[in-house]
């Protein structure tokens, strides 16, 4: 890593034992013997969308998993490394959050490269990595791109809130979840933040649509 953006790593530091950790000792030193987060938060990877910054939250207070485009992929037991459903099995099981938000934003790079296909076809390490994850909105795509077509911001919007249902349709796949959302136990919601305006929009579960949080 380059020095100079180590060195802006580092003075980001200072600032944080400055303004983050020494003022709230008693808060870390209650982190210390464990975490108890009520909320897990399922958001996409990009660095513009950070939950902590977005819900303004605490340390200990929600649970992240980030990830190309937010998803989730549904329930399977075959063999590989399943970090996503590892670590919702942590957060449902484990820590017994009481909500799980999947939050999906504008201006989404993985959800623009599932409407266009672009990288589909392409070698691991060139692309395919990203074009086999994002193969999850395929069957969403579709109705998208015959009402919207495959570029434009009308498009792109339509399939990055598309994409935040697929991965709420894929959490019910999980018996944990949907056990849990059965009881009463666990809810799930969807978002969308828009970075064009810094909006927080939520997901009607009645009408499907998303507006504008209150």
């Amino acid at each position: 890593m380059p020095d100079r953006v180590l060195n802006h790593l580092i003075e980001g530091y200072r600032r944080f034992r400055t303004t983050g950790w020494t003022p709230k000792r008693e808060r870390w030193a209650e982190l210390r013997e464990g975490q108890q987060p009520e909320v897990m938060v399922i958001a996409c990877s990009d660095s513009r969308v950070d939950p902590s910054q977005i819900f303004d939250v605490d340390p200990g207070e929600i649970f992240v998993v980030r990830n190309v485009a937010a998803l989730v992929p549904p329930f399977e037991t075959s063999p590989g490394h399943h970090g996503v459903s590892a670590a919702l099995e942590f957060a449902v099981q484990v820590l017994k959050v009481k909500e799980v938000v999947v939050m999906g934003h504008g201006l989404c790079g993985g959800c623009k490269a599932a409407l266009t296909q672009d990288l589909k076809g392409t070698e691991p390490g060139q692309g395919g990595f990203i074009a086999d994850w994002i193969a999850m909105l395929d069957e969403a795509r579709e109705p998208v791109a015959q009402a919207h077509g495959t570029t434009g911001r009308d498009a792109e919007r339509a399939m990055e809130q598309a994409a935040v249902k697929v991965s709420l349709d894929n959490l019910m796949t999980f018996p944990c979840v949907r056990s849990k959302v059965a009881k009463g136990e666990l809810r799930l919601r969807g978002a969308f933040f828009a970075i064009s305006d810094g909006v927080l929009h939520l997901l009607d579960e009645k009408t499907g649509a998303f507006a504008p949080a209150a």
